[in-house]
């Protein structure tokens, strides 16, 4: 292997075995952000000796037992004299003596304190930002960059709020335990939306080589079903639990045999897992019987029904798509779902009504470094026959754009714009 290829293997192994390793020390350490901190050191130790050592036969059992190793350096450095902290290090010390092999690193079921660990993070203490950026850190394990990408903020400013989070943590001692009554009620929605976003990643990766990271989307559905249970008359957790599902039902379809991305309307609607989209229905029939039909996630939920209903791209019902995107747009002002309206209009009533919303985007502060704001446009212009604008516009989009995959779909349709444009001109 290459540096290169050993790079990418650490990072891969890295972005799947994150969780597990800070789900495992907190559960040891009762202490997040020590946890946290105490895996980043293991991954530095992979960077410095694999490249060297090559990568092991079981790569995520080494990360395991060195941040095992490191938290009981940790605790003996510090001497930490209570009782509870000698009595961690007494059993680190023992599990580290009976270790064999790597297998019982992998030993630790990461299923409830996975969301504990999710819960941790949205404690009360800390903004809605804060809890954000401190879960996709920490279950997704993006970096500070790809954070500020999601967030469309700057990456500074998410370094310093992912440090003031963990700071808070840290002060306040707060425990590492999943909450009960009032007080998880209290968090269930910063859960959700993490879960939320944990789910768009996996869905659609913000950077990287692949478009899609299918174990987050199945992580995210798993700990949606999980929070249907917990909170059972929730109506937005079975609202997000359908959103998950129905958009779940498309991944088949979603990208050909090399991993290329497919677009929605180009997509083969036969390889739509129909299970999954029953499944979706029926959490949002739940979500609707229990009150919730206009709340976020269950609107969001109602515009993917729209699509999974339709036999055809044609038959899809784009003006209610466009009303129900009206509706969420009156219950969160975002640019973004605004922009998605424009792409329903440019359905319902054709790409020129549309463009004049896009248009009007433009100065928007938060769609400044947003790829998805000359791609649509790029699309609007090219449906007009604008060929040359378009081509500048998806052009724009793929300079714009952090996942590889996403960036070469737009290179390609910028190629296609200015064939056509050129074809345009000899005519």
């Amino acid at each position: 292997m290459t540096a290169d290829d050993i790079q990418r293997t650490i990072l891969g192994v890295w972005r799947i075995e994150q969780p597990r390793l800070i789900t495992s020390l907190s559960r040891m350490l009762r202490d997040v952000p020590l946890a946290e901190d105490l895996t980043q050191e293991a991954l530095i130790a992979a960077l410095e000796h694999w490249p060297v050592s090559g990568v092991p036969e079981k790569p995520g059992a080494w990360l395991m037992a060195t941040a095992k190793r490191r938290a009981l350096d940790h605790l003996r450095r510090n001497r930490m004299l209570s009782r509870r902290h000698g009595m961690l290090a007494h059993d680190l010390a023992r599990e580290q003596e009976t270790m064999p092999d790597f297998d019982s690193a992998l030993d630790d079921d990461i299923g409830d304190e996975l969301l504990r660990l999710i819960f941790t993070a949205c404690h009360p203490l800390l903004s809605r930002e804060a809890r954000a950026a401190l879960a996709l850190r920490m279950i997704c394990g993006l970096t500070t960059e790809e954070i500020a990408r999601a967030f469309l903020q700057t990456e500074a400013a998410i370094a310093q709020r992912i440090v003031r989070a963990k700071r808070t943590l840290s002060q306040s001692g707060v425990g590492y335990e999943t909450p009960r009554g009032a007080e998880l009620s209290e968090r269930l929605a910063s859960v959700l939306e993490i879960v939320y976003l944990i789910f768009n990643e996996g869905y659609t990766a913000a950077t990287g080589d692949q478009w899609l990271r299918p174990q987050l989307c199945n992580e995210a559905l798993r700990l949606g079903r999980v929070l249907t249970a917990i909170a059972p008359l929730e109506p937005e957790a079975h609202g997000l639990t359908a959103l998950m599902e129905l958009n779940a039902s498309r991944m088949a379809a979603r990208t050909d045999a090399n991993g290329e991305p497919i677009l929605l309307m180009d997509q083969n609607r036969a390889r739509w897992d129909r299970l999954q989209i029953r499944r979706g229905q029926l959490a949002l029939a739940r979500a609707r019987e229990l009150g919730g039909a206009g709340g976020f996630y269950a609107l969001q939920a109602a515009i993917v029904a729209c699509h999974a209903e339709a036999g055809t791209s044609d038959a899809t019902d784009w003006r209610r798509i466009a009303t129900l995107y009206g509706d969420l747009a009156a219950l969160v002002n975002s640019p973004v779902i605004e922009l998605n309206r424009a792409v329903a209009i440019g359905m319902a009533e054709g790409p020129l009504a549309a463009l004049a919303i896009v248009d009007g985007l433009a100065h928007e502060p938060a769609l400044k470094s947003y790829h998805l704001l000359p791609s649509v446009r790029g699309d609007l212009l090219h449906r007009l026959s604008r060929f040359e604008e378009a081509r500048v516009a998806f052009e724009a989009a793929a300079d714009l754009a952090g996942n590889t995959r996403e960036r070469e779909l737009l290179q390609r349709r910028a190629a296609a714009s200015a064939r056509a444009a050129q074809d345009h001109g000899c005519r």
